[in-house]
């Protein structure tokens, strides 16, 4: 490996340095032990530690707050560079970002372990927090003298406090969300709000979203805002699922489509999908067979016809294209103009109930509507349509709806 840029105070890797290391999955009982070797730091000395795991990241941010001389280590390319902490303490002269790029001469080989292996030969200490036995970090360490163990296995036995039994208040979700976006860590989150690590780290789970959670719920809003919710008497909102979850919890619900409205009586749901680009294979990248039959079954159950309405390109408040599946397979093949978009979903929902389609899932009325196509089947269908079969013909033979013919005749060039 080799330096091949520096940011900020290149003063600070002549100090002394002491390296901090953890394995990727560290579990939180090793949090609050690490955090008081933070708070314990000589700041009369450097601290190196790298950002690629979820507790090197809350180290980070907790060395910056307690504004300790730090060494930031990063290979390819420096990425955090609106971090909050990050820009105030290149302000202060108390941090130095060193990127890294492997050197032809390295050969093979991970990285991140190329990374450490560098690290370690340049720092006069190291401290590790959790450090799994098994894993890459364990056999680096072997043979190194300055190394120190913050904690052992009966730390991470050990409980933490009890949660107080009172509820979050208003103002600790404010203080929470506040210090979260100022890029403050857990730790100072956790001293100023006085609960354990686990529950102010769960808190935060549950009230941030993901980039592509909070991506889908801006594509939501942008289809209730074209469907005019709340300036039609006609069109009522019933049901607006949002996906909510606990870490290895999911509701049932979650399954279902998002929307479920009501139009001059007749419901209907959708399910909102954006994506930046048209995905090649519909059926396995945006709508996988199993949650096909969910949503089929969820249409026989309650009565009612789902539409996928598919937005591409753009932004998820202002998206390029807009398509509506109605069958779970294909777009249709004219892009939907926005302005037109109840005006398109009242047509379909007339066309399905005339076809009574709406109260059985597609699975029954076509068998093969969510199999594969094979290649005997690409011969058969370019032979009977070149001899005249219609789309409702070529249904019956192959147990499929026309989107599903349709699109495969685009895709074998024959229409």
């Amino acid at each position: 490996m080799r330096i091949k840029q520096t940011i900020g105070n290149k003063e600070l890797w002549q100090w002394e340095k002491t390296l901090f290391l953890t394995s990727r999955m560290a579990p939180l009982g090793c949090y609050e032990k690490v955090f008081r070797w933070v708070e314990e730091f000589d700041k009369w000395q450097c601290a190196v530690c790298f950002n690629t795991s979820e507790l090197e990241e809350e180290v980070l941010k907790a060395l910056l707050v307690c504004q300790v001389p730090t060494v930031l280590v990063v290979t390819g390319k420096f990425r955090n560079t609106y971090n909050v902490q990050i820009e105030q303490a290149r302000k202060e002269n108390r941090l130095l970002v060193l990127v890294l790029q492997r050197e032809e001469s390295d050969g093979k080989g991970f990285e991140a372990r190329l990374r450490n292996q560098w690290t370690l030969g340049q720092v006069q200490h190291i401290v590790c927090g959790y450090i799994n036995p098994n894993g890459s970090i364990f056999g680096l360490l072997l043979g190194h003298n300055n190394v120190t163990h913050l904690l052992d296995n009966t730390d991470l036995k050990a409980a933490e406090p009890i949660e107080k039994p009172y509820r979050w208040t208003v103002a600790e979700h404010k203080r929470l969300l506040r210090m979260y976006y100022e890029d403050m860590g857990i730790h100072a989150i956790h001293k100023a709000i006085d609960r354990p690590y686990s529950t102010v780290y769960l808190r935060i789970k549950s009230l941030t979203m993901n980039d592509k959670v909070l991506k889908g719920r801006e594509f939501e809003d942008h289809v209730l805002e074209l469907l005019g919710v709340a300036n039609n008497d006609k069109l009522t909102l019933k049901e607006w699922r949002g996906d909510k979850s606990l870490p290895g919890i999911y509701p049932e619900g979650n399954s279902n489509p998002d929307l479920v409205l009501e139009y001059n009586g007749k419901p209907f749901a959708i399910e909102c999908k954006w994506r930046s680009h048209m995905p090649e294979d519909l059926s396995k990248e945006l709508l996988p067979p199993a949650r096909a039959t969910l949503f089929a079954r969820f249409a026989k159950e309650h009565q009612m016809p789902v539409f996928i309405l598919l937005g591409i390109g753009g932004l998820p408040c202002d998206p390029d294209e807009l398509y509506i599946m109605s069958d779970f397979k294909a777009p249709v093949p004219d892009i939907i103009q926005p302005e037109h978009l109840l005006e398109n979903l009242a047509k379909l929902i007339s066309t399905l109930n005339k076809k009574e389609r709406d109260t059985r899932p597609l699975i029954e009325l076509y068998p093969n509507a969510y199999s594969p196509w094979s290649m005997e089947d690409d011969k058969l269908l370019e032979k009977l349509f070149e001899t005249g079969k219609s789309v409702s013909e070529l249904e019956k033979v192959f147990g499929r709806n026309s989107g599903g013919i349709k699109s495969r005749l685009r895709k074998l060039n024959l229409i």
